[in-house]
């Protein structure tokens, strides 16, 4: 059974419409995850949720475990991921409120772990297109069928936090280019890819970071005020993307690791083959 996995971030704490719950302890190779995990159904459809920050939002963006986090949903048999997030606006024309798939990263991220692998395996992924194309398109479907406008594309900022930029950061990050800023999507980015795992973001634009002078400078209460309002469309999308996407086929991500073993698989120890029997156990 494949299951679509459900990450939830600020304000984003469950997940209503779920029959069929049952909560999930789960003790993974890299310690626990943000908070149990929650499995059921959604319509005719196998889901597992998970908040992000834990209940409460109680567990920092440099706290969380994601290792422990996409390990437990690799194991519970998820497929696919879909996550939300708040994010700032490095451009005006993503206004708060909006609603945005990027489809690029830069890490500005220093405090975390970013792999599943090392200590006697080493694995290198191709990771040019880090978001899942086919995953964003159903996503961008969902929210056309829900009338619900979402932008595709564009490229998010992963700052480390837990404070927001500075003026000379944010300035910096525009003059990259860059669309969006947040502190959480990358690490699951990556390590969804090495785990085979397809993954998409919804990013909800909640201010304009701080390099908007004629804007308030950006407050926790900021956040979560339009975080809130426009979590009711967040769900509504994640409804219908979980309706329209089929957890079993397959695409590109679901074969990261072939051919990304560069450890001569001989020497590779029983140790780290059973530690990371989820991820890499196909290959072996």
């Amino acid at each position: 059974m494949s299951f679509i996995g459900i990450i939830g971030g600020s304000g984003l704490y469950n997940l209503e419409g779920i029959s069929n719950v049952e909560e999930i302890e789960i003790n993974t190779p890299f310690g626990k995850p943000s908070d149990r995990l929650i499995k059921g159904r959604i319509e005719n459809k196998d889901v597992v949720f998970l908040a992000r920050h834990g209940k409460g939002h109680r567990i920092l963006p440099s706290e969380i475990n994601f290792k422990a986090n996409i390990y437990a949903m690799k194991s519970l048999g998820v497929r696919k991921i879909i996550s939300a997030s708040a994010v700032g606006s490095l451009k005006i024309e993503h206004k708060p409120m909006d609603i945005v798939i990027p489809d690029q990263f830069i890490d500005r991220t220093y405090a975390r772990e970013s792999t599943f692998f090392g200590s006697g395996i080493v694995i290198h992924i191709s990771f040019a297109e880090p978001i899942c194309k086919v995953m964003a398109q159903a996503v961008k479907r969902a929210a056309d069928k829900q009338e619900i406008p979402v932008k595709l594309g564009g490229t998010y900022v992963c700052m480390e936090g837990p404070q927001f930029s500075t003026k000379a950061e944010s300035f910096v990050y525009r003059s990259w280019g860059a669309d969006l800023i947040g502190m959480t999507n990358l690490q699951e980015a990556k390590l969804a890819r090495e785990a085979e795992i397809a993954y998409v973001t919804i990013a909800l634009v909640t201010d304009y970071d701080c390099w908007h002078e004629s804007e308030e400078a950006v407050t926790v209460e900021m956040v979560l005020k339009y975080f809130n309002q426009n979590i009711i469309n967040a769900k509504k999308i994640i409804k219908a993307a979980v309706l329209e996407i089929d957890a079993e086929s397959d695409c590109r991500c679901h074969h990261a690791l072939e051919g990304a073993i560069l450890s001569d698989k001989s020497i590779i120890t029983e140790e780290i083959k059973e530690k990371l029997k989820p991820i890499i156990g196909k290959y072996f």
